[in-house]
């Protein structure tokens, strides 16, 4: 047995390795060590409530208006308010702006680089995957970065700025959007919409929605295989295996995405398990700290809204800053493909039925989320109605406490807050790559991804293989939200 670190990942926010033992070629147990602490749970404490709108959003550069959201609904869920329906517009809105974004830069900037390596050289599909995706010169890649540049400008109209974006408040939104300002949103997602069908998908946003089995996907990727990158990355995926590799937990989660003023949601709140949708109990989420440099206070797993934040460097059996997220005592994954299982979507549910979650069925339920998230942003901003409320005035009780839930383009990310005499007396957060890069907890399971990782291969003289490249990638890690 060889041990094989690999690590620090680039092309990853944050700080992030991992240590592989390795037998024969194949790894046979990994570790997911998140080395660095940042200890914003801690720094709330003691402060006004109202603070963390300014603070939380400053946990990341990249998913800052999802922590702002969660952030708002800890606060609105305290304060006993509901954002009018314009207000849940208008964050709707800026949520997708966010996600489409994060899922655009995962595919063209974090994944698809990996296969123009020379490990893929004499692969039949290769020339055609360095010219579109290498990295900083792909021709692609190139466009995807100047669509997304384009695409953000969304957010000046929505919220002021991105990112730290400040207008999401308990109460709906500060920034009020007027009809000229409709027009020029909805200007700005149909030339979105264009980079989609002209580049990504080459073809139609519902054309390739209403692909409704994996016959039908087979059929459509048929007709012309290198036509759009979405079919390339299927002739990718065919020939590599990616639908065998990084194979996750039976059990995704989500908390609902895009929350509606009536309660519903865009992609609804559940749990994936045994091949169904299930109610999912919030009650049963714990975090086990085992094995993270922090101290337990003598008691074993915690709920959030009994979490405790406190370093511990010395202690024995820890190896990352990350906690053990667990629901009812298990692994869980989360993310894009979570959201459109438990949503639904008829292609990702038929593939997952034959492969599970692995590479492939993670990949592709990003890219086509991508293209659900245009079309609900669309029949959004038709909805908004100018000049009706988009905020409601709120008052915070100096006693009270509060959960915020939303969907992050990565999965579930929570919030659990509690104010005591005015002032935050307690704040712990979930974030989606805590649970995906989570450590083993006190009986040893692995979490997501590491479990994921057995089972790779390891080439000879390879320092960073290219199949764990491959897997980590495909949960699209975020690594300072995982440490906060």
């Amino acid at each position: 047995m060889s041990r094989l670190i690999v690590g620090p990942f680039n092309r990853v926010e944050g700080d992030l390795e991992v240590q592989l033992e390795v037998v024969d070629g194949q790894v046979v147990s990994a570790r997911v060590v998140s080395p660095m602490y940042r200890g914003f749970e801690t720094m709330l404490q003691g402060r006004a409530p109202n603070d963390a709108l300014v603070i939380v959003p400053r946990i990341c550069g990249i998913c800052s208006v999802s922590q702002s959201v969660a952030a708002a609904r800890a606060l609105a869920d305290a304060a006993g308010v509901t954002p009018p329906p314009n207000g849940q517009h208008a964050i709707n809105l800026m949520l997708g702006t966010e996600n489409a974004a994060d899922h655009l830069s995962h595919f063209y900037l974090f994944f698809m680089p990996d296969f123009t390596r020379a490990a893929y050289d004499g692969r039949p599909w290769v020339a055609e995957a360095r010219r579109r995706f290498a990295a900083l010169a792909g021709e692609h890649a190139r466009q995807a970065i100047a669509a997304r540049q384009r695409w953000f400008e969304l957010m000046g109209t929505l919220g002021g700025k991105w990112p730290h974006t400040q207008s999401v408040l308990p109460g709906g939104s500060s920034r009020a959007i007027d009809a000229g300002e409709r027009l020029r949103l909805l200007a700005r997602l149909r030339e979105f919409r264009g980079f989609i069908e002209d580049t990504l998908y080459g073809a139609p946003i519902e054309e390739v929605l209403a692909l409704d089995t994996e016959a039908a996907l087979q059929a459509w990727h048929a007709q012309d295989p290198l036509r759009g990158d979405l079919r390339l990355w299927l002739t990718i995926a065919a020939d590599t295996g990616m639908d065998r590799l990084g194979p996750g937990p039976d059990r995704l989660i989500s908390v609902g995405g895009f929350a509606q003023a009536d309660g519903t949601h865009w992609f609804a709140r559940g749990l994936w398990q045994a091949g169904a949708a299930r109610a999912l109990d919030l009650g049963g989420i714990t975090e086990d700290a085992t094995h993270a440099w922090l101290d337990e206070g003598n008691r074993g797993p915690r709920h959030p809204a009994e979490g405790l934040t406190q370093p511990m460097i010395d202690k024995p059996a820890g190896y990352t800053w990350n906690k053990a997220p667990r629901l009812a005592g298990q692994v869980v994954e989360t993310g894009a493909l979570a959201r459109q299982l438990i949503a639904g979507q008829p292609l990702l549910r038929a593939l997952h039925a034959r492969c599970g979650a692995t590479v492939h069925t993670r990949v592709l339920g990003r890219l086509i989320e991508l293209g659900r998230i245009l079309v609900l942003m669309e029949q959004t901003l038709a909805a908004i109605v100018p000049r009706e409320p988009f905020h409601t005035a709120t008052h915070l009780p100096d006693q009270a406490s509060g959960v915020g839930l939303t969907e992050a383009a990565r999965g579930a990310l929570g919030h659990w807050l509690r104010v005591e005499r005015g002032r935050i007396a307690h704040y712990q957060i979930v974030a989606p790559t805590s649970w995906n890069f989570s450590p083993r907890d006190a009986g040893e399971t692995p979490g997501a991804l590491e479990a994921a990782l057995v089972g790779a291969s390891v080439l000879p003289g390879e320092t960073t293989p290219v199949a764990v490249q491959h897997i980590v990638r495909s949960f699209d890690p975020c690594m300072v939200c995982t440490v906060h």
